[in-house]
């Protein structure tokens, strides 16, 4: 067997093994995108229809009969002024931690201890995130929604961003400096454009927590910061037509996902791939 036939045998194994694995996470989204238009005596008929009348009725009932643009609005405000917030503090504080001129003993245990908050059960977190709420009077806000998921996913931000910025040699903060910036100019002028892709993939790694998360919207909004996690979850398993209903709200949840990932996705390959090193 020649080289090239080898090369040709192990790279169709690849992609044959990758068609495999896609073929195993995308059939959930399939499945649930063919139940959102199935009729319900379709979607429970065993073994399923694969040939069937399709209707969007489920997707009407959702958009038009139920507010749940309304909730997307408050899933994607709360998601971008999580990112708003969480990405610029997780720049800055990685950068002073990567930067830091000795103490890193210190860096060290600081850097365990947001380790430590994020690893926290999200449970114990909701009494006391309601009580803050309460005293604050922002119950069933988003403003309440987006200061906890900045709270909840500043440690982890951190040492995302953290990563990209020990690929950066500190040659270029000195000769930024040499040229008459300081440490901040210097950060925002020639260090943020060299880690520009790891900073978007620690802002899509920031939405997507923050658009999927569920327990901290149901217990601390109600009807005007509810989600779409929390709004879907709403329609009971009792009744056999909440089924489809709720993969068509399941349907308009990963839309907007894959909207984004598709302008971001250079950006994302980019940063997961290279480090952020040019």
């Amino acid at each position: 067997m020649g080289i090239r036939t080898t090369r040709l045998l192990r790279s169709t194994i690849v992609y044959l093994l990758l068609i495999l694995i896609s073929v195993v996470v995308l059939f959930p989204i399939f499945h649930v995108a063919m139940t959102s238009i199935k009729f319900p005596v379709d979607a429970f008929s065993m073994p399923p229809k694969w040939i069937f009348k399709p209707t969007l009725q489920h997707h009407i009932h959702i958009w038009i009969k139920q507010p749940f643009f309304k909730y997307l609005i408050n899933t994607l405000v709360i998601a971008f002024g999580t990112v708003g917030i969480s990405v610029p503090i997780a720049s800055l504080a990685a950068y002073g931690f990567v930067r830091q001129p000795g103490r890193q003993v210190v860096v060290f245990v600081i850097l365990l201890l947001l380790l430590a908050i994020r690893m926290f059960p999200q449970m114990l977190l909701v009494i006391p995130y309601f009580m803050i709420a309460k005293t604050l009077r922002l119950q069933d806000t988003r403003i309440i929604m987006i200061l906890i998921m900045v709270a909840f996913n500043q440690p982890f931000s951190i040492w995302l961003m953290r990563g990209f910025f020990l690929g950066v040699p500190r040659e270029l903060d000195e000769a930024a400096v040499i040229d008459g910036c300081s440490r901040l100019g210097a950060l925002i002028r020639v260090i943020i454009p060299v880690v520009a892709p790891g900073i978007a993939t620690t802002a899509i790694f920031s939405f997507l927590l923050a658009y999927n998360n569920f327990l901290f919207p149901l217990i601390l909004t109600g009807t005007d910061a509810k989600t779409l996690p929390v709004a879907i979850a709403e329609y009971g398993a009792e009744n056999i037509k909440y089924w489809s209903i709720s993969a068509a709200g399941v349907t308009g949840v990963i839309i907007p996902i894959i909207i984004i990932m598709l302008f971001l996705q250079k950006h994302f390959v980019r940063g997961l791939t290279s480090g952020a090193l040019k």
